[in-house]
Order: structure tokens, then C-alpha cells, then sequence
């Protein structure tokens, strides 16, 4: 039991910035830990759900949604949103695969990565806003979990485009189907739970934006890195938080 236990507590410390460290814990073993990523999400969601039910007695919807997103970006340290604004500036402004990889690793944002940061926190809030009151909780759980599935098949099926260095260089091409399956089985449990005849919708999102991300950065940058699969979360998230508004 102290394996998977482990495993958890490296995907925690890893995916957020809560103040919880655990020294004994061997970074190398992401790869494996990778699997527990859906089930941090769905901690994280829950957190921001609880967080959204304790204001809207008090506020109005879009300021409980700019809130909770804000600390949606608080609780994981602003790294999804970095990735965002990260690829943007790289393949919005690099014209070969060496200048996109050199941008992404350049930690000055441009003007592409400002632009896509603004439509990331923008189209949260607004679509937070817009799901059914009912259904903000069920939406804010899933979302969380399906975005950080996404990573899964993305590392499961993508080499490094940098080779071993980096964050993604210890996911990207090493993360096992078995992995992959626990996380699946993970997120589709929490989003079958939650949404019922509903569930189908964001899953074949986050599924279409995975697909088409890996095969964008297959075809850009031969592989991918850490940045490509926070920006994949951020993106998700949103289609997922679509699918909610949609349904109203």
C-alpha cells in the first residue's frame, strides 16, 4: 500500500502549490505517479467547488467565477497557464522547431502568450458563469479531472521533443498503458458519477483536443514537453466547461 500512497502524494506535490512537501519522494518516479493525475484534479475541482458554494450566497455569478478561478490558478502556482502562454509565443512566433523549443524555454512572456492567457481566464470565467447553478460543482470536478488525464496519452504516445530534460522529458514517451488505464478508469468514473447521460459530451472534448494537440505537436516539434501538455490541461478545460454552458 505505501507505493501507491506515494505515488499520490508525488502526483500532489507535483500538480499543486498547497503546501504539503514530501521529502523521501523520488522525482524519477513521476512516470508511474503520472497515473494519480485525474484524482488530484478531481481534489483540486472539489476544492473550487467548495470554494464556489461558500460565495455564491453572497455574490453574483461572475464574480464567484473570477474567484474561483483565480484560485484554481493559485492552487497550481499559475503552471498550466504557463505552458499556455509558453506555446503560444513558440508556435505563434517560431518559424523552425529549434525556435520554438528556444522560445518555450524563455521565461518572458509575448505577446502571443498574453493574448492566450487573457482567452484562458477570460473564457473560464465566463463559461463559469454561464453553466446551470445546479451544475457548477459537477462541471468544476470533471473538468479538473478529465484536463489532467490528458497528459496521459499525450506522454504515453509522444517522445520528449527535448529528450530527457525538463519535467515533460520524465513523462513524455515513459508513461505506461498501464498508467494510462488507471487514470482512464480514474476520470471516467468521476465524470460518469457526476454528470450521468451528460458525461459523454466532455469526454469526447477533452478526447478531440488531446488528438489534435498531439498531432499539432508531432508535426511542429517532433514530440512534446511539459509546456505542451499544461497548455493541453488549459484547453481542456475550457472545452469542458463548454460543454456545461452548451447544455443549459
Amino acid at each position: 500500500m505505501m507505493r501507491p500512497l506515494k505515488d499520490i502524494a508525488l502526483a500532489l506535490q507535483f500538480m499543486t502549490r498547497l503546501p504539503i512537501r514530501f521529502e523521501s519522494l523520488d522525482p524519477g518516479d513521476l512516470r508511474r505517479a503520472a497515473a494519480w493525475f485525474p484524482l488530484i484534479g478531481a481534489l483540486i475541482g472539489g476544492l473550487a467547488s467548495l470554494l464556489y458554494q461558500l460565495f455564491i450566497p453572497h455574490l453574483e455569478r461572475p464574480l464567484c467565477a473570477l474567484l474561483v478561478v483565480l484560485f484554481l490558478v493559485l492552487v497550481t502556482g499559475g503552471l498550466h497557464e504557463d505552458g499556455l502562454a509558453d506555446c503560444a509565443d513558440a508556435f505563434g512566433g517560431g518559424w523552425t522547431r529549434e525556435d520554438r523549443l528556444r522560445i518555450m524555454r524563455d521565461s518572458r512572456i509575448g505577446t502571443f502568450g498574453a493574448i492566450a492567457l487573457i482567452f484562458s481566464l477570460g473564457s473560464r470565467i465566463l463559461l463559469l458563469a454561464s453553466i446551470p447553478a445546479t451544475q457548477v460543482t459537477a462541471y468544476l470536478i470533471s473538468a479538473a479531472a478529465l484536463s489532467r488525464w490528458t497528459p496521459l496519452p499525450l506522454s504515453a504516445a509522444l517522445p520528449s521533443a527535448r529528450g530527457p530534460e525538463g519535467q515533460g522529458g520524465r513523462l513524455a514517451g515513459r508513461t505506461t498503458g498501464f498508467a494510462v488505464g488507471i487514470g482512464t478508469a480514474l476520470s471516467m468514473g468521476v465524470i460518469w458519477y457526476l454528470l450521468r447521460t451528460s458525461a459523454w459530451q466532455p469526454c469526447v472534448a477533452a478526447l478531440v483536443v488531446t488528438l489534435l494537440n498531439g498531432a499539432y505537436f508531432w508535426r511542429r516539434i517532433g514530440g512534446i514537453t511539459g509546456d505542451c501538455m499544461g497548455a493541453t490541461i488549459q484547453i481542456t478545460e475550457v472545452a469542458v466547461y463548454l460543454c456545461g454552458a452548451w447544455n443549459r
